[in-house]
């Protein structure tokens, strides 16, 4: 795990990935889009707003294209068959890579909400500390949730452009079928409410975006008729608990079976 926290600090990708995320939050500072009022959210609730459905975005996409290169990269490269030559078995070099990456991948997401809470008491804002404790655990399931989906990916793959193609799709799917063309053509179609929206809650990406929602906005205004569906089977504390335990659970799993794929298959 120190290891790979050493190497990653020095790479490329975590730069870049530190600025865009760190820089996004400093962007919505200046623009001072805490001093508007939209929708009734104003102060830091409609920066965190912003912020995270931008994150919801990037972050993913980060995660997912940067851990689908690891192992076959490194087996591409002759540098797994070099590591595992020390005495330390897969299972804790998997697991710790596992660990370093996701603490890698929420520290600057940490660090520009960090930033917005000084911000908004500089500012004399009410900070919404519970808000923000909510916001950085629906970030770390999200982040679970895709980097399982990366180190399955890169587990079963044979060569690095293999593996960026086949996350690139996976994120692009889960993207499109957020809620336009899936429950689009489902509700058409004349299905049950409660399938086409079970279906759509399946997806990370919408129980992240609507849990994110939920927080400022307990009623599900903006979801529409979607919201007594959600609100009846869930309500508000049930469904973020929901959004925080599946992409984790979801993630776990995945990771799972990229390590049981990984440790019987040829490594070098």
């Amino acid at each position: 795990m120190r290891l790979e926290l050493s190497e990653s600090l020095r790479s490329r990708w975590f730069h870049f990935y530190s600025i865009v995320v760190v820089g996004l939050m400093l962007l919505l500072i200046t623009t001072g889009i805490s001093e508007s009022r939209v929708l009734g959210f104003t102060g830091l609730s409609r920066l965190l707003v912003t912020y995270i459905q931008i994150a919801m975005a990037v972050l993913p996409l980060f995660i997912v294209v940067s851990t689908a290169r690891s192992m076959v990269g490194d087996r591409e490269a002759g540098n797994l068959e070099y590591m595992l030559s020390f005495p330390v078995t897969l299972r804790v070099w998997y697991w710790g890579r596992f660990l370093a990456r996701l603490v890698l991948v929420l520290s600057p997401v940490l660090l520009a909400l960090g930033l917005a809470a000084v911000y908004g008491l500089v500012r004399g804002h009410s900070v919404p500390w519970w808000h923000f404790g909510l916001y950085s655990g629906l970030v770390a399931a999200l982040a679970a949730c895709f980097l399982g989906i990366g180190f399955l990916v890169s587990s079963i793959s044979r060569s690095t452009e293999v593996a960026l193609g086949a996350s690139l799709l996976i994120w692009l799917t889960l993207v499109a079928l957020l809620d336009l063309l899936l429950l689009a053509i489902l509700i058409q179609q004349h299905f049950i409410p409660e399938f086409v929206i079970g279906i759509a809650l399946a997806n990370p990406l919408q129980a992240f975006r609507t849990a994110s929602m939920i927080l400022f906005d307990p009623q599900l205004i903006l979801l529409g008729p979607a919201s007594y569906v959600i609100l009846d089977h869930f309500g508000v504390t049930g469904y973020v608990a929901w959004a925080m335990a599946y992409p984790t659970a979801l993630g776990l799993v995945l990771a799972a079976l990229g390590y049981w794929r990984f440790s019987r298959t040829d490594l070098v």
